[in-house]
């Protein structure tokens, strides 16, 4: 599929308005995206050349935290907020590779991923797709759909990657969000989160020019917060080591042969269970 024009938008999707889906999209190099995507993508880059990897980094973790969780923990139920548009290596592909009845449910209220996500899923009777604020744990957990597929009475992994930085709202917002969402995890239930980081070094006057193009773009969105401000976002659960690091120091998959460009240090992340 070419890049989507006005034209050609499905029912439903205001092309002349950025989608955090589709502008990651468009970062990550994807297709399903409009001009306007394109020109938030484009203005960030002129400001913070690196920002591409900050896509990048985030869907790495992703793929190595999902990995390990469907290795190591025993979880067999994901519930992924904030899934965005189809690409390589989703949720699913990654945990069901190891645990091929594993279930999964996607969430996001993005029209556009509506679309394409339904489209991918059609054949996957063990994941699904559900259209909900995922800044309202009440409105994702009490959803019919959800409770069909999972069994929130066990333990599952809760995915907020790349989501809580597009909170627009009350600074300790996202914070109070997981709060809620953790008073109704099960003991024994893993979460994954990663988040836009100010890393208060010399990468700081980066982030915060990118920060002031996300959020005064047409996206309008993308805090970065500090180290210490994303580890309040776990509450009290129990850290897996390492730790809430750098997303490009989370248990990467080989020796570091290059160093780290400047996005890679400002965006941070880890996962954690529910005693």
């Amino acid at each position: 599929m070419s890049a989507a024009t006005p034209e050609r938008a499905p029912v439903g999707v205001d092309p002349t308005r950025a989608s955090i889906a589709r502008v990651y999209d468009a970062f990550l190099g994807g297709k399903d995206n409009y001009e306007i995507d394109r020109k938030v993508r484009d203005g960030v880059l002129a400001e913070a050349p690196y920002a591409r990897h900050l896509a990048y980094e985030n869907r790495d973790f992703l793929i190595r935290a999902c990995r390990f969780l469907a290795q190591q923990t025993g979880i067999r139920q994901f519930l992924d907020c904030g899934s965005g548009l189809p690409t390589a290596e989703n949720t699913h592909q990654v945990v069901q590779r190891v645990h091929p009845d594993t279930r999964v449910v996607y969430i996001d209220n993005d029209p556009v991923v509506m679309a394409h996500g339904r489209a991918l899923l059609e054949e996957n009777d063990d994941t699904t797709l559900v259209s909900a604020d995922i800044f309202d744990p009440s409105a994702v957990l009490d959803n019919e759909t959800v409770r069909k597929h999972l069994d929130l009475d066990q333990p599952y992994a809760l995915l907020h990657v790349g989501t809580l930085h597009h909170y627009e709202g009350p600074a300790d917002g996202p914070a109070e969000i997981m709060r809620e969402y953790y008073d109704r995890l099960p003991s024994g239930s893993f979460v994954a989160i990663s988040h836009f980081m100010d890393p208060e070094n010399e990468y700081t006057a980066m982030a915060r020019k990118a920060e002031e193009k996300f959020r005064h773009s047409p996206m309008g969105s993308g805090t970065f917060r500090t180290l210490d401000e994303i580890r309040t976002l776990f509450g009290d659960l129990e850290l897996v080591e390492p730790g809430v690091i750098r997303l490009a120091d989370w248990w990467q998959d080989g020796p570091r042969l290059t160093p780290l460009n400047g996005a890679q240090h400002c965006i941070a992340g880890g996962v954690a269970r529910k005693p």
